[in-house]
């Protein structure tokens, strides 16, 4: 079992995430916009935090970034339409982290979870 921090903005998407992710098994603390999801991870130690990039309040990457500064043993993966951005040196993304790019099928977010989790 893997515990995930899940940060999506899309209510619907993040429910649907969430289901898919705790019928496989995991544990998912799930989160409107990285600001919230940043001061849960504060609180509670997560194996891997999947963020969409484009969020109110705070975004994915910035979320991302701050996460991958203060605790370098979080995985890290983006859920998104906009890979392109994610995978930019400008951007600011932790290198390392892994990018899905939207739309996905649930069983392959659980399958990329899954190999992250393994690497």
């Amino acid at each position: 079992m893997v515990k995930i921090l899940l940060a999506e903005d899309d209510d619907g998407l993040r429910a649907f995430l969430k289901k898919a992710l705790e019928k496989a098994g995991h544990e998912v603390l799930d989160f409107p916009d990285g600001e919230l999801a940043w001061q849960a991870l504060a609180e509670t130690p997560v194996d891997l935090l999947l963020t969409d990039i484009v969020m109110p309040v705070m975004d994915g990457i910035e979320l991302a970034r701050l996460a991958a500064e203060k605790y370098p043993n979080v995985r890290i993966m983006f859920i998104t339409g906009f890979a392109a951005v994610a995978l930019t040196p400008e951007s600011g993304a932790p290198k390392g982290a892994q990018v899905l790019s939207k739309p996905f099928h649930l069983r392959q977010l659980v399958e990329e979870v899954e190999r992250l989790m393994a690497a």
